[in-house]
C-alpha cells in the first residue's frame, strides 16, 4: 500500500502532522508493507528567494493578526508539538521561499534518503537557531549530508535551478488536482484522502480501511496461452 502525503517544510502542522502519522504507522500490524512517498507543496510559492521575514511578521501580514494574537498561535503550536515529542522553537523563527527544498528532496527520493531529509529539514526549520533561510546553499548542502546525501552532488542540484524542478511542479499540479488546498494532505493508495495534522487514530482508522478495501487482483485467463514460471517455459504443442 502505498501513502503520499503532500507538504511544505514552511508549514508546522506538516511537521506536527508527519509525527502522528508515524505514530500511528509504528503501530499498523501491515506497517512494513506501507510505502510512503512524501509530495511537493508550497505554502507561498510566489515568494523570492531572498525575501525572509520574521514569522510573526509573516503571519501579521498574511492573517491580519496583531503580534501578540500571532505569538499565542506560536506557543499553541509549540505545545501541539511538544506533545508528540518535538522540538518547537516559539520566537524568533523566519519564513522564506522551500522551493530549493523541495527540488532537494526529489533528489533524495531517487537516493532514498527522502524521509531522512525531510524530517532533518523540518527539525531545522522548526527547533534550531540557525536559519534553513538566510545562510544560503551551503546550510543545505550540510543538511543534504547529515540525511545521507553526497555534499558535491547535493551542492550541484541547488546550482541548476532546473534540476528537478519540473518535478515539485508537477506534485503540486496533481494536489490541485487531487482538490488539496492545504496541507498536511495524506492519500492512501489513491482511495481516502485525510486533510490536516490529524490524531494518530484517525491516521489509524484510515490506515485500517485503505488496507481493507484494497480490491484483489481481477485475472483474466486464457487457457490457450503460453506461459514461463519457476519450472521453464511451455513448449508450443503441435
Amino acid at each position: 500500500m502505498r501513502v503520499e502525503i503532500w507538504s511544505d517544510i514552511a508549514c508546522p502542522w506538516c511537521y506536527v502532522g508527519k509525527a502522528r502519522f508515524e505514530k500511528a504507522l509504528e503501530a499498523f500490524p501491515h506497517r512494513d508493507q506501507v510505502e510512503v512517498i512524501h509530495r511537493s507543496f508550497e505554502l507561498d510559492p510566489g515568494r523570492a528567494k531572498d525575501d525572509v521575514q520574521p514569522v510573526l511578521a509573516m503571519l501579521g501580514k498574511k492573517y491580519g493578526m496583531s503580534q501578540a494574537q500571532a505569538q499565542a498561535g506560536e506557543e499553541n503550536l509549540g505545545a501541539q508539538a511538544a506533545a508528540e515529542g518535538l522540538a518547537y522553537r516559539t520566537r524568533d523563527r523566519d519564513h522564506g521561499n522551500t522551493f530549493d527544498m523541495h527540488r532537494l528532496l526529489h533528489f533524495a527520493k531517487e537516493q532514498g534518503r527522502q524521509d531522512e531529509l525531510i524530517q532533518i529539514l523540518y527539525r531545522a526549520n522548526f527547533a534550531e537557531e540557525r536559519s534553513v533561510f538566510t545562510e544560503g546553499d551551503e546550510r543545505l548542502v550540510e543538511l543534504a549530508v547529515e540525511a545521507g546525501l553526497d555534499a558535491e552532488a547535493a551542492r550541484a542540484v541547488l546550482a541548476d535551478r532546473a534540476a528537478y524542478a519540473d518535478e515539485v511542479r508537477a506534485d503540486e499540479r496533481e494536489a490541485a488536482e487531487l482538490g488539496a488546498n492545504g496541507v498536511p494532505f495524506f492519500v492512501l493508495d489513491r482511495a481516502y484522502g485525510v486533510s490536516g495534522a490529524q490524531p494518530a487514530e484517525v491516521f489509524a482508522q484510515a490506515l485500517t480501511r485503505a488496507w481493507e478495501s484494497r480490491s484483489p487482483l481481477k485475472l483474466i485467463e486464457d487457457d490457450g496461452a503460453q506461459a514461463c514460471g519457476p519450472d521453464g517455459c511451455e513448449v508450443p504443442q503441435r
